[in-house]
């Protein structure tokens, strides 16, 4: 990990609100552009909590979601999104496309693009291939993970979760725990987080803990009770078995026992702490099942509900120039 990204309090005169043409990362966004995509969410959590929950802002458009990574709540959560827009929702699996045959990234991106998708989101293993598929097609891309790198729209969720709860940002700290070196997810937050105005503790084992981590602004622990103490939010990661080769941890158990949340190890954060997860959750292991399932301290299931309209805010925001709306040509 490494590059902070600059912070700024508001958007210059005359800037465009989010000139980008993809979103594959948070690293590169100023802050008034993470505002304005959480602002632009706002409105979809108002729809999405209506009876009717349809727009068809996206009507004609073709949505193509390219999963070359398993996955269950990112790729329904885009599918959704996309369907709520309007959009013609296409889903690849990986597992029965042509690149079990050997086909390259590369001409599966000339692929996709012959096809003429109008949005293309990916999930990949590799860190670096949603930029290399951008770079190959007409379309905007937006990444839903990719390897070690990032998940920018779980960032923009948890930002969004943490904004609603808490008002604002600024003098909140944020203790981000578990598995560091291997979570796209943590890379996002820490980038959105301290881009916003949040002080930013991790805390991981030695093993799990990406060196030089402090160039991203952030203070690291790997004594769990230290980095907690006083925190206003309490994120935890999942542990991420698949990207790991070797020993990161004596045991699960005693993972647990050193890092994985408790009612009572909560008790150091400060009072009425926010606890959230991005999911899938390893009860037992990273959260205790009683502080997961505590509606009054947990918002992992709000969490859920915010990715769907965060999902809106940016296919409706990048797709804003294909259909010619006004102020984006």
């Amino acid at each position: 990990m490494q590059n902070a990204i600059p912070t700024a309090a508001a958007t210059p005169e005359g800037a465009h609100p989010f000139p980008h043409r993809h979103l594959t990362g948070i690293y590169g966004l100023q802050p008034w552009e993470i505002t304005f995509l959480l602002d632009e969410a706002e409105q979809w959590v108002d729809l999405n909590r209506q009876s009717t929950k349809h727009d068809d802002r996206l009507a004609g458009l073709t949505q193509m979601n390219a999963f070359f990574e398993a996955s269950t709540r990112t790729l329904l959560s885009f599918e959704v999104a996309g369907k709520r827009l309007g959009a013609d929702v296409v889903n690849m699996n990986a597992a029965q496309s042509s690149v079990k045959k050997g086909e390259t990234l590369i001409d599966t991106a000339v692929t996709l693009n012959a096809m003429r998708a109008d949005v293309i989101v990916i999930r990949h293993q590799a860190s670096g291939a949603v930029q290399l598929i951008a770079d190959k097609v007409d379309c905007p891309v937006l990444n839903a993970g990719d390897g070690w790198h990032e998940h920018p729209t779980q960032g923009l969720l948890d930002a969004l979760t943490i904004r609603r709860r808490r008002g604002s940002f600024e003098k909140l700290r944020i203790a981000i725990c578990g598995d560091i070196l291997h979570s796209r997810v943590a890379r996002s937050n820490i980038l959105a987080l301290t881009a916003l105005g949040a002080e930013v503790n991790v805390i991981a084992p030695p093993t799990l803990m990406p060196p030089a981590i402090e160039r991203l602004g952030v203070t690291p622990f790997t004594d769990f009770d230290a980095g907690l103490a006083g925190a206003d939010v309490v994120m935890m990661l999942r542990l991420q078995n698949e990207r790991m080769r070797g020993g990161f941890i004596p045991s699960p158990r005693e993972y647990f026992a050193l890092y994985g949340l408790t009612r009572e190890r909560l008790e150091r954060a400060a009072p009425n702490a926010l606890v959230m997860h991005p999911g899938p959750m390893n009860r037992g292991i990273e959260i205790a099942s009683d502080i997961a399932d505590d509606l009054e301290r947990s918002a992992i299931t709000e969490q859920v509900e915010m990715g769907v309209a965060v999902r809106m805010a940016c296919l409706d925001v990048l797709t804003r120039k294909q259909r010619g709306v006004e102020g984006w040509a």
